[in-house]
C-alpha cells in the first residue's frame, strides 16, 4: 500500500508572480520596545522572502494578519485572500516564533513550520513556500529542513476506507520552494536528498500504519525484500527452517506462538569499488504485532502494538535511502521479524533459550520479546563483522516514562551515544544518552542460565536500562554500538503537529541516514 506523494521542486521566480494556489510566508512574533523600524512591541514581523508580497499589500500585510488573529507562534497558520493583489489567490502565513538572533530560524523551526502549513493547505494543487533562507554556510541545512518538512507534512496514510470521504482533503500535490537560484548545484542536491530521505520516512510510516493482519512476518519480509531489491540492495531472507538450523533461538522462541512464522531479513549495500574501510551494521526490531504472549498485555491500547515493528521499518527504509544516496561505506541491515502471540506453542516464562551466539537466556516475561529477537540479530551482525552497530527498537514503556513521546533513549558505547545525540538534535530527532548501571546487570544473573531476560528484582524500575543492559551481552568486544529506544517517538497517537501526522513517524530514519553519511565522509 502506497500513500499519495507530494512532489517538490525549486523556483527562483518572484513569489508575487507565481501561478500557484497559495503562497506561504513566515511571520515572527516580535517582542521588545517600540522603535521607528520595528513597530509597536508585540506586533508581527515578516520573515525574509515575504518582501514582494508585503509590497503588493502596500505595507499593510502584517496589520491585516494581526487583525485575523496571527501571533507568529510556531506552527500557527493564518490564511488571507489576496483579492488580486498578487497572482496567487491565497497567502498563508506560518508562525516562526520570535525573530532569531541569527540570519534565519533554526532548521527544526523551519521544518516544523513547513510541515504545519502544508498540512493546513491540504486540498490545494500547487503551493509555493517563500520562507526565510540564509545566504551563508547555513543555507543548505535550512533548505533541507524546509523541503523535508513540506514533504513529510504532506504525508497521509492511504488507509482502508471503502467510500469517498467528502470532508477529507487530498494532500498538497506539488510544493515549490523559493530559493535565490533554482539552478544552483548545492540547492539542487539538497532538494534531491530531501526527496530521497523524506521518501524513505514516508515508506517507513506506511509500513507502521499498515494493519497488523496485512504485515505478518512472512508478508512484511516480502514487502521489505521487494522494495530492497528494486533499490539495488542484496537481500537474504531466512525462514523458520533456516532460523532453526542457524541457531537463532531468540527469534524462533518469540515467533513460535504464531501460525505466521518468523523471518530474518538481511539487506546489504556495497559501495562502488567494493567494501573498504569501516563497516556499519543496522538492526531494527520487527515485532509485527505484540500481544505480550503468555505474559499477555492489557487490552486497552493494544491496537497500537501494530507499531512494534517501527524499528524494523526505520532500518529497512534507511537502507533504501542509503542505496539511493550511495555513501562510500558498506552498510548491512539485520531485520528480525516475529509475531508475539499466546498459544499452545508459545514460549513460556521459565523457558531457557539458546541464542545465536550460544548464550543461554532464562525467560521471565514473554512480553520482553523484543530484546530476544534483537539479541540474535545483533550477534549475527557482530559475527559477520562490523565496526559500528546502530540498533533501534520500540523496546520499553520505560523509555516513554523517562523521556516522553518525542525524545528517544540511547545506550551503548558512550562516544557513539553522544554522536547519536548530536546528529539527532541536528536533524530534529532528539535522543538522550542513558546509563547502563552494573547493579542492573547484577540483578539479571540467573541461577539456571547465563543471564535472565529481565531484572525481576527491579520489576519495571529502570525498565529502559534493563533492555539496553541485556542487549549489551550480545555485542562483540571492540564494536562501537548504540541502542536507540524509540518506544515513544516512533508512533504519534495525538493530533497532527508540525511534520508529524497521526500514526507512524519514521523516527529515526533521518538520524540513521545522517550517521551513515558522516561515517562515510570520515573514510
Amino acid at each position: 500500500m502506497t500513500s499519495p506523494s507530494t512532489t517538490l521542486s525549486l523556483v527562483d521566480t518572484d513569489p508575487a508572480e507565481l501561478a500557484v494556489d497559495a503562497i506561504v510566508i513566515g511571520v515572527h512574533s516580535q517582542t521588545g520596545e517600540q522603535d521607528a523600524t520595528s513597530g509597536p512591541a508585540g506586533s508581527l514581523l515578516l520573515g525574509s522572502g515575504a518582501e514582494s508580497i508585503a509590497a503588493a499589500f502596500d505595507g499593510k500585510l502584517t496589520e491585516t494578519l494581526a487583525l485575523l488573529g496571527a501571533t507568529g507562534a510556531p506552527g500557527e497558520v493564518i490564511k488571507l485572500a489576496t483579492l488580486g493583489t498578487i497572482t496567487a489567490p491565497l497567502v498563508a502565513a506560518v508562525g516562526l516564533g520570535p525573530e532569531p538572533t541569527g540570519a534565519a530560524p533554526a532548521p527544526e523551526t523551519l521544518r516544523r513550520a513547513a510541515g504545519s502549513v502544508v498540512r493546513a493547505l491540504a486540498g490545494a494543487g500547487r503551493v509555493a513556500l517563500s520562507l526565510p533562507l540564509p545566504d551563508d554556510a547555513d543555507a543548505p541545512a535550512a533548505l533541507r529542513a524546509v523541503a523535508e518538512g513540506a514533504l513529510l507534512g504532506g504525508y497521509r496514510f492511504a488507509g482502508y476506507k471503502t467510500k469517498p470521504q467528502p470532508t477529507r482533503r487530498e494532500p498538497v500535490a506539488e510544493v515549490l520552494v523559493a530559493v535565490p537560484d533554482a539552478g544552483d548545484a548545492t540547492a539542487l542536491a539538497e532538494a534531491e536528498r530531501a526527496r530521497t530521505v523524506a521518501g524513505a520516512v514516508r515508506l517507513s510510516r506506511d509500513w507502521v500504519n499498515i494493519a497488523p493482519n496485512e504485515k505478518r512476518p512472512p508478508v512484511f519480509a516480502e514487502l521489505v525484500g521487494e522494495a530492497a531489491r528494486a533499490a539495488g540492495l542484496t537481500v537474504e531472507v531466512l525462514d523458520e527452517a533456516a532460523l532453526a538450523a542457524g541457531g537463532y533461538g531468540g527469534i524462533i522462541a518469540v515467533g513460535q506462538g504464531s501460525e505466521a512464522p518468523p523471518r530474518l531479513v538481511k539487506l546489504t549495500y556495497t559501495p562502488a569499488g567494493g567494501a573498504t574501510g569501516k563497516r556499519v551494521a543496522l538492526v531494527g526490531k520487527g515485532i509485527t504485532f505484540d500481544t505480550g504472549g503468555i505474559s499477555i498485555k492489557p487490552s486497552q491500547g493494544m491496537w497500537e502494538m501494530k507499531s512494534d515493528m517501527g524499528g524494523a521499518a526505520a532500518v529497512a527504509a534507511t537502507m533504501l535511502a542509503v542505496a539511493a544516496l550511495k555513501p562510500s561505506v558498506a552498510v548491512t541491515a539485520y531485520v528480525p521479524m516475529a509475531e508475539n502471540m499466546p498459544s499452545g506453542t508459545a514460549y513460556r516464562p521459565g523457558d531457557v533459550i539458546t541464542m545465536f551466539n550460544g548464550k543461554r537466556v532464562e525467560v521471565l516475561n514473554t512480553d520482553a520479546e523484543g530484546r530476544m529477537i534483537l539479541a540474535d540479530a545483533i550477534a549475527r551482525a557482530c559475527a559477520d563483522g562490523c565496526d559500528y552497530l546502530f540498533e533501534t527498537s520500540t523496546l520499553t514503556g520505560g523509555q516513554v516514562v523517562a523521556l516522553g513521546k518525542r525524545v528517544a533513549g540511547v545506550m551503548g558505547t558512550p562516544e557513539l551515544c553522544e554522536r547519536v545525540r548530536t546528529v539527532g538534535d541536528a536533524v530534529g530527532e532528539p535522543a538522550w544518552p542513558m546509563p547502563l548501571p552494573e547493579d542492573v546487570r547484577k540483578g539479571m544473573d540467573s541461577e539456571v542460565a547465563d543471564i535472565s531476560q529481565i531484572n525481576a528484582g527491579m520489576d519495571r524500575a529502570g525498565h529502559m536500562l534493563q533492555g539496553g543492559t541485556f542487549l549489551r551481552e550480545f555485542v562483540t568486544d571492540g564494536v562501537a554500538w548504540a541502542h536507540i529506544d524509540i518506544a515513544g517517538p516512533s508512533y504519534h497517537s495525538g493530533e497532527a503537529t508540525g511534520y508529524w501526522t497521526k500514526g507512524g513517524t519514521g523516527v529515526p530514519v533521518r538520524t540513521l541516514v545522517q550517521l551513515v553519511e558522516d561515517i562515510a565522509a570520515e573514510g
